[in-house]
């Protein structure tokens, strides 16, 4: 098994980068672990407390499960990745079952955060970008898929997503094998990720 990080700040083009890899690998030798999944159940609190939890910090996340998540899959083992809501702040009931695959690709903001978890990705990329096209991209999205105004998404990147980047997210860069400027529209530094993953695949 051959597990693949994408990481980078919110809003770098992450998705983008994960979508270019799916199409060149082949649907049954890959499977996909997003980080988000993986938020901790905030259920026992009030609503008005749930929508004031830092996303954006290690803390927030189950890193203990997804790493015994991805641990099982290695071992060929099915496991039951969880579904999360930005809208409630809660895990659902329900979860999506996840087969051992050839390639694990695990996406998120923190991943490079958690040293246990960092030691079972075996190519780690980290998707760069610049600050400013990040926010554009973050505010279409919040307000798209999240149902956020613009005024709530300004706030929550002054108080929240930009400190949270520099603090975390930025200094995990350094363990990167592999860096994409400009983010999710590099072609080419795309295409030479996609050369590395298909020739170790021998696809």
């Amino acid at each position: 098994m051959f597990v693949i990080g994408i990481a980078g700040g919110t809003g770098s083009g992450k998705t983008t980068v994960v979508k270019k890899i799916l199409e060149r690998i082949p649907g049954d030798r890959v499977a996909l672990i997003p980080q988000d999944s993986y938020y901790r159940d905030n259920s026992h609190l009030p609503l008005e407390e749930r929508q004031l939890i830092n996303f954006d910090h290690p803390g927030s996340l189950e890193f203990d499960l997804l790493v015994d998540h991805i641990r099982k899959l290695r071992e060929g083992k099915q496991v039951r990745q969880p579904i999360y809501s930005y809208l409630t702040c809660t895990r659902s009931e329900e979860t999506i079952p996840v087969e051992p695959r050839e390639v694990i690709i695990l996406e998120g903001i923190l991943i490079y955060t958690h040293k246990p978890l960092r030691n079972e990705i075996d190519m780690k990329v980290f998707v760069d970008a610049d600050a400013d096209d990040r926010l554009a991209r973050v505010i279409t999205r919040d307000m798209m898929e999240r149902g956020r105004s613009v005024d709530t998404v300004l706030e929550r990147y002054e108080k929240t997503v930009k400190p949270m980047h520099l603090q975390f997210i930025e200094p995990s860069k350094r363990y990167a094998d592999i860096i994409i400027p400009q983010g999710g529209m590099n072609d080419v530094a795309i295409s030479i990720l996609l050369h590395t993953i298909e020739r170790k695949l021998k696809l």
